[in-house]
């Protein structure tokens, strides 16, 4: 694997606290895009582009050349911008083998179209744990870090490990466990398996929730993780962890956007098929989650 460090530009979307990625080697060379957000309004169901256009904007002043748009899992806190970019910039889609698992949980919660097979098809690729990637000079590769989700992965290139929802920034801490296939001690295990890179490692976090005073920041270490997370700094035990992960979990909300965004995102970002009136429907799970 390359060991030398690429380049990452993040883009922060404020109305998501999501940050999306966009990992090269130098201007004019191949690259990835890992996580899109796809402006959502709640209130109107009306899509729009505005944070998609961003990334858009960036790339093309690169002259990068697009190669994959990465998801670390299905998301539920915003809609993958990813069918959008394609169109725009070209480049394949990809996530982790295991969406079939959330795929085959929520076709059923949803009650999804007969002709949804959970098989992972609506993206162009399903990556193994371990698998490489090829981004022009840069080759990184797949890691599962199962907990929050069962099909949770991290991309590392070179020094670069973007980390999904694994982790936070160390005084936020962890991923919640309590979606239909979340697993405290599986994450608590993929939090170790990260921690265990070298120590410069850098790690890009998927989503920023500040404490009140705090400026946004999405990059951190190995080092000061293991140093500094409240929730899994070292000499934290499994035991402890899946405690803390379980009593925090009861007495979070669901994410505002859960609902429009994983019966999506399970689509590769694909709206889903429309109606005989030429409109497309998301579902809302009457008393089912």
């Amino acid at each position: 694997m390359n060991t030398h460090s690429p380049q990452v530009h993040g883009i922060f979307d404020p109305s998501t606290w999501t940050v999306t990625y966009v990992v090269y080697d130098a201007p004019g060379s191949a690259c990835a895009i890992i996580d899109p957000v796809l402006d959502y309004d709640p209130k109107s169901g009306r899509t729009s582009h505005t944070s998609a256009d961003k990334v858009i904007t960036f790339v093309r002043s690169q002259q990068l050349q697009v190669k994959w748009i990465l998801e670390t899992h299905a998301h539920a806190d915003h809609l993958s911008a990813a069918v959008y970019l394609k169109q725009q910039l070209g480049g394949q889609t990809a996530i982790g083998q295991h969406i079939t698992t959330v795929q085959g949980v929520f076709k059923g919660i949803f009650n999804m179209e007969p002709s949804f097979r959970p098989d992972g098809s609506q993206f162009d690729h399903l990556f193994q744990d371990g698998e490489a990637i090829a981004v022009g000079a840069l080759t990184g590769h797949a890691m599962n870090v199962p907990g929050h989700t069962p099909a949770c992965v991290a991309y590392q290139f070179g020094d670069a490990v973007f980390v999904g929802d694994t982790l936070f920034m160390p005084d936020v801490g962890t991923a919640r466990c309590d979606f239909p296939g979340g697993d405290a001690k599986a994450l608590y295990a993929s939090t170790r398996k990260i921690l265990s890179l070298p120590p410069q490692t850098r790690l890009f976090m998927c989503h920023d929730y500040p404490p009140q005073g705090r400026p946004v920041q999405f990059e951190t270490t190995v080092a000061e993780q293991k140093a500094k997370n409240i929730h899994v700094h070292d000499g934290i035990s499994e035991a402890e962890f899946v405690q803390m992960r379980t009593q925090r979990d009861a007495t979070l909300d669901m994410p505002v956007l859960i609902l429009p965004a994983v019966q999506i995102n399970i689509r590769a970002g694909e709206l889903p098929p429309k109606e005989d009136n030429g409109i497309a429907y998301a579902k809302i799970p009457l008393n089912a989650l």
